[in-house]
């Protein structure tokens, strides 16, 4: 009984400790890395109106590291005046990517149609990257709203990945490899990323090898991102959140090591 009441306090302390530190208006000092870095001047260097391909290859589940990261990118791309063609490899990130395309063009004041457009999902992810390769309207005949691709001026003459500068896959998992074996190997499109933290070190070696042009990871690539574009977002606050949970994850471990050490002596002395 001591031991869940115990465990209620823990829980209890560390979503006060949150909730004050997210309400505090404490700014964290995040130094930008190379790696996102790269990619930041990638974008910034591609000639206004370029085409980027957007793929949502992420499931519902780890939302709250993704968001902050497709955010940073789309505002980026949309301030850049980039058009953007989205799209999704696993279902769970169709609706998902299509909202935080909506909320971004919003701030930029950019139109469905003639800026962005959103393909929606396809199944069969390494046959769709194909596909894609020979034709995209052949691909996705419909838009997510069920347009005709021929209906929407953004995808005027855009056909195969030749009309495309670059895809920019947000994942959460093994499919950003799909895009560079089959979309950058057989079609030789550049592949861009941003993927939550524990797939970092899965990509590190095609970073290094070239097969990835620029990668961004986790909640700190986001936070580093937000300040290279000037727009503070989920990014920031999820790292100042993280930090004060890790922090008070190693004051509960100091205790309890106080704690043990105490009761041995004690038990030692008697």
């Amino acid at each position: 009984m001591n031991r869940v009441v115990s465990r209620h306090w823990i829980f209890l302390g560390l979503f006060v400790l949150v909730a004050l530190t997210m309400g505090s208006g404490i700014r964290l000092d995040t130094p930008v890395s190379d790696r996102t870095a790269e990619l930041y001047n990638f974008i910034e260097s591609l000639p206004e109106g370029s085409m980027l391909l957007v793929s949502f290859d992420h499931e519902a589940s780890s939302l709250p590291e993704i968001r902050p990261i497709g955010q940073a990118l789309l505002r980026h791309a949309f301030r850049k005046n980039h058009r953007l063609i989205g799209m999704a490899l696993l279902a769970e990130g169709t609706a998902i990517g299509y909202r935080l395309m909506q909320q971004a063009a919003a701030e930029y004041g950019k139109e469905y149609g003639k800026d962005y457009a959103y393909l929606g999902f396809k199944p069969q992810y390494i046959a769709a990257i194909l596909s894609m390769g020979e034709s995209i309207p052949a691909t996705f005949p419909e838009d997510y709203l069920g347009r005709p691709y021929e209906s929407l001026e953004v995808l005027d003459g855009v056909a195969t990945y030749a009309d495309v500068a670059a895809v920019l896959s947000i994942a959460d998992g093994s499919l950003t490899t799909h895009w560079m074996e089959y979309g950058r190997a057989r079609y030789g499109v550049r592949i861009v990323s941003g993927v939550t933290a524990a797939m970092v070190t899965t990509y590190d070696p095609y970073l290094a090898s070239g097969q990835m042009h620029a990668m961004m990871g986790g909640l700190r690539g986001a936070a580093e991102y937000e300040d290279l574009i000037a727009c503070p977002g989920g990014g920031k606050r999820g790292m100042l959140a993280q930090t004060a949970t890790h922090l008070y994850v190693i004051v509960l471990i100091g205790l309890g090591n106080l704690s043990y050490f105490l009761a041995r002596r004690k038990k030692e002395k008697r």
